[in-house]
């Protein structure tokens, strides 16, 4: 696989990049390279792996949604550095 100068800074363009011509040149060797090792895996056979979305196998982490009651207003309220007995007080931000 060759990537082309024009190529490089056809993607720089389109990243608004602006690349001088030596690394126009050195960015194309580099990703020349990366392009063909990741080729190399193209020759393994992977019709016996099964596709996954993850490393190792998850499931979902959340807890059951149960309806509970909520923290009383009071309570909520009583941390905080400035409350009007309603709600938070926070600075005016324009």
């Amino acid at each position: 696989m060759k990537i082309t100068i024009d190529q490089v800074k056809y993607v720089a363009g389109l990243a608004r990049l602006e690349l001088k011509p030596e690394e126009a040149e050195e960015m194309a060797g580099q990703l020349d390279r990366i392009l063909s090792y990741v080729d190399k895996l193209n020759e393994l056979d992977t019709s016996a792996v099964e596709p996954t979305t993850h490393a190792i196998s998850i499931t979902n982490a959340f807890r059951a949604d149960e309806r509970r009651e909520s923290l009383a207003r009071d309570k909520a309220l009583a941390n905080s550095p400035r409350q009007n007995g309603e709600a938070f007080v926070v600075p005016k931000i324009i």
